[in-house]
This record gives structure tokens, sequence and C-alpha cells, in this order.
């Protein structure tokens, strides 16, 4: 409580700007985290492609807001829900391969995704990416380019992120995963069905990323090919790993 109680004042007693903005993109990372952590730590599936599911929401909400001018609010929703898709529709891949294999697919799609992005001009920008990107607008209040509501968003997303895959973790689908996890042949044998259990992991993994996806988009206003490479995946599967996989806090 004293934590979360200091993280929300904290931009009262640190008016620098970028120590903020730091701490902003620090937050869109942990988002990224608690996602991967899901398919990683939980479901003990190793994606070395996260930063694909991550790429997917940040494009769908820049190119739904330039072409179709669908607000923040709602693009955060569309954006988390196409990176569910796209998630599920990796999961496929990984329901016959386990270890070492699925690890290269994984690999090998977030490769693709970013070089498709890279050479879909007409559509993606290429390697110029998309410009002009709209801010998030509560109400009447315009976030431009501020640090501090972005701060505030982060934080809220985090905790409600947190509060919902720790009730995720203690129900049925959690306990599968774990199951699933430890050992996968015991699991379908105790009548866990191992196709739902990845297939849910990547939805919800991949639904996480889509939310870091959009606020990043927002944030910078434009999105390229290069802010979501190989070294993306690398960076959250780190913070995982580090963090102890499963472990949420």
């Amino acid at each position: 409580s004293l934590v979360l109680l200091a993280a929300f004042i904290f931009p009262l007693l640190d008016r620098n700007a970028y120590h903020i903005d730091v701490l902003v993109t620090a937050g869109i990372f942990m988002m990224l985290a608690l996602g991967l952590n899901v398919i990683v730590g939980s479901a003990g599936i190793l994606n070395l492609g996260y930063a694909a599911l991550f790429a997917i929401g940040a494009y769908t909400y820049a190119l739904v807001n330039i072409h179709l001018h669908i607000p923040f609010w709602i693009g955060l929703l569309v954006s988390a829900f196409s990176a569910a898709f796209f998630g599920m529709i990796l999961a496929f891949p990984a329901l016959r391969l386990s270890g070492d294999y699925i690890a290269m697919v994984t690999l090998g799609t977030g490769e693709i995704v970013r070089i498709v992005l890279n050479n879909l001009d007409p559509i993606t920008g290429g390697p110029n990416g998309l410009l002009g990107i709209d801010h998030p607008t509560l109400v009447h209040y315009h976030f431009g380019v501020r640090s501090e509501p972005y701060y505030f968003l982060v934080l809220v997303l985090i905790c409600l992120l947190v509060f919902i895959l720790k009730r995720i973790e203690s129900s049925r689908l959690g306990r599968a995963w774990i199951a699933l996890r430890e050992d996968e042949l015991a699991a379908s044998c105790m009548g866990i069905n191992p196709v739902w259990a990845k297939l849910s992991a990547f939805g919800i993994g991949g639904f996480i990323a889509g939310l870091a996806g959009c606020v990043f988009a927002s944030k910078q206003g434009t999105v390229s090919p290069d802010s979501f490479d190989f070294v993306v995946s690398m960076m959250v599967l780190a913070m995982v790993v580090l963090g102890g996989l499963g472990n949420m806090i």
C-alpha cells in the first residue's frame, strides 16, 4: 500500500520531466513483462518473439487512428484484441511443439513481423514508420506530449493488470497453466486441455502486449519497425527471468 501510494504521489515530489518520462517507459515494459510472464512464467512456454505482439498493438492503433480517426480509448481495446488474436494464431505452432522448437518458431515469427512492417511501405510506412498518431484525450483534457498524464495512465493500467492476473492466477485457468508448466503429459492425464491452456496463455499475453503497444504509440506519436526488434523481446524476457518466473510482483 505504501509503495502504491508513493508511486501515485511521485510526480508531485519530483517535477523533473525526464525522470517521469523514464518511469513511463519503465511502466510500459512492466506491462510487457506481466504479459510475457503469463506465457513463459505461468504456462512455461518459451516465447522469444514477444516484441511482435507489442508491434501489432502499436501499429493497430496507429493505423485505425490515422485512417479511421478512432480515438485512443477505443483504439486501446482494438489494439489489445488484435494482438490477442495474433497471439492465439502464433500459439497454433506451439500446440505440437515444446522446448527449443517453440522458441525457434516464436523467434522466427518475431523477426518476420518486423521485416514485414519494414517492407510493407504503402500500409506501414516502411522504415520511416507512421507519423501523426493522436495523443489521448480524457473528457476535455488533452494529454499532449507531457509525461505526467501517461505516468498515471500506465500506473492505473499496471494496477488493473496485476489485480486481474492475480484473480486469474488463483482460478482454474491459472492452475491449469501451472500444471502445464510442470508436466504437460501429467496435466493432460488429469483432464486439463493443453490446447485451450496454451491458446488462452498466448491470447492473454497478447492482449496485454496490445495494451502496451497502444500506449507506446500514442505517447510517441510515431511508430517504426526499429522499436520492436529482437532486443526488446530479450529485454522483456530478462525482466521475467530475473524477477522470477511466475512471480508477478
